[in-house]
């Protein structure tokens, strides 16, 4: 089929086919643009996992950076690459990876909070002034697991919850997909 395809536009259209970027497939197996399909009777269209998967990579290197850094001025840093990620997949009609991607960075930045507040002692203290009470925060703070594992607690969602990062400045996905006209 590709053959005769290329065969077509070689001869007809005087057109040059990429044969690493051309296939012939379902079209919820390939991309194009950063966009995929559902499988779905009706098809809707979605940001392609490979999308999704690059964006967390130039977000793993700003959280690097972001390490004792302020986290109102991380969440500067992140406003505009998340804005402009949001604005061109805006026609995307699934919102499952934005709200994914929402959890993900959420947990990012409850991680370096982990990590600034260092010490147990001031993890302690930290938990206790965001409203745990004395006991729990204790037990959270000693447990000897590290910030990965603690970002994603329900101690921390607690301490640090969503409204608190939306005050440092943290723009939410699937709140600016909405605002551009995506998927109610």
């Amino acid at each position: 089929m590709l053959a005769s395809l290329e065969r077509f536009l070689r001869k007809r259209l005087r057109l040059r086919i990429n044969r690493d970027k051309s296939a012939v497939a379902r079209p919820w197996q390939r991309q194009f643009l950063g966009y995929s399909v559902t499988i779905h009777r009706k098809p809707r269209l979605k940001v392609a996992p490979k999308s999704v998967k690059r964006l967390k990579g130039i977000l793993r290197a700003l959280f690097r950076c972001a390490r004792g850094r302020n986290l109102a001025k991380v969440c500067e840093e992140l406003r505009p690459v998340l804005r402009g990620w949001v604005a061109y997949y805006r026609i995307s009609e699934v919102k499952a990876s934005f709200e994914v991607l929402d959890e993900w960075i959420r947990r990012k930045l409850r991680a370096i909070l982990w990590r600034q507040w260092k010490r147990p002692r001031t993890r302690r203290k930290e938990l206790i002034k965001r409203g745990l009470d004395a006991a729990r925060a204790a037990a959270s703070a000693y447990d000897g697991r590290g910030p990965c594992w603690n970002a994603g607690t329900s101690h921390m969602n607690q301490a640090i919850p969503t409204s608190v990062l939306r005050h440092f400045g943290l723009l939410s996905l699937l709140a600016e997909h909405r605002r551009l006209g995506g998927s109610p």
